[in-house]
């Protein structure tokens, strides 16, 4: 009787061999908690993925943040002047050159300074831009510094035209390195929400097989059990008719 169990259990299974072959019946609970939870982790990768690529935005408009300059701004020494205008030179998109400076006759101390915009125009070279400065052929724009009763500088006079074409407009090239960079993630997040759905299309094709195995790994334990349930039957048969004789 054992062996002959073991015989129609060795058949099923083959058969199922043939039908499922990279299936495991043994772990098939196991594996359908393994799977789709591997895939739920793929899931939570994108959005985090997502959330990653669409949360530092903090330094974006750095240029941005620099203000023009105007009469009557206040600086706490020259030097934080010349870095402020050097700062809003390149966000314009020009170089900057001290144009004058004036010391006081009492102490010597610098009391007076402008500042102005060199006239760089785009493959000048170092040599040009010192004739150029010899020859005084600068441009316009400029802000002119003096230094109050308590030493904070003040912006006393600003021309803000320029007399040449400007070399680099960083504005409006931030402003396109931002459309840009809008369009990527606008690209990326497109992207991901696909692989999203896939992601949740190839769970719900998982579930299904699994589902399908499941039910008839079922049917054929159902078989196997009525196969053996008539083999018992058979053998207490045979049983009552051997003691009958």
């Amino acid at each position: 009787m054992v062996a002959l169990c073991l015989t129609v259990l060795t058949f099923l299974q083959e058969r199922l061999t043939v039908f499922y072959p990279n299936i495991m019946y043994s772990n098939i609970s196991d594996m359908k908690k393994e799977e789709v939870g591997e895939v739920g982790e793929q899931v939570d990768d994108v959005d985090g993925r997502l959330e990653a690529s669409t949360v530092d935005e903090s330094n974006v408009h750095d240029y941005d943040t620099i203000q023009e300059p105007y009469v009557g701004m206040i600086f706490e020494s020259e030097g934080a002047a010349k870095t402020f205008y050097d700062d809003y030179a390149r966000q314009v998109g020009f170089l900057t050159r001290v144009l004058s400076s004036h010391k006081s006759e009492c102490d010597g101390l610098l009391f007076s300074r402008g500042l102005g915009c060199r006239g760089y125009h785009d493959g000048q070279t170092k040599v040009e831009l010192q004739k150029q400065d010899k020859q005084q052929e600068s441009c316009s724009a400029m802000i002119h510094l003096r230094r109050d009763k308590n030493g904070r500088w003040v912006i006393k006079k600003f021309a803000r035209d320029h007399n040449h074409p400007l070399v680099i407009q960083l504005g409006e090239s931030r402003r396109t390195l931002d459309e840009e960079k809008d369009k990527k993630i606008q690209e990326l997040t497109a992207e991901l929400r696909v692989k999203k759905r896939l992601s949740a299309s190839y769970r719900e094709q998982l579930l299904a097989v699994v589902k399908e195995v499941e039910d008839h790994n079922y049917n054929l334990s159902m078989k196997v059990q009525r196969t053996l349930d008539n083999l018992k039957k058979l053998d207490a048969e045979a049983k009552e008719l051997l003691s009958g004789r």
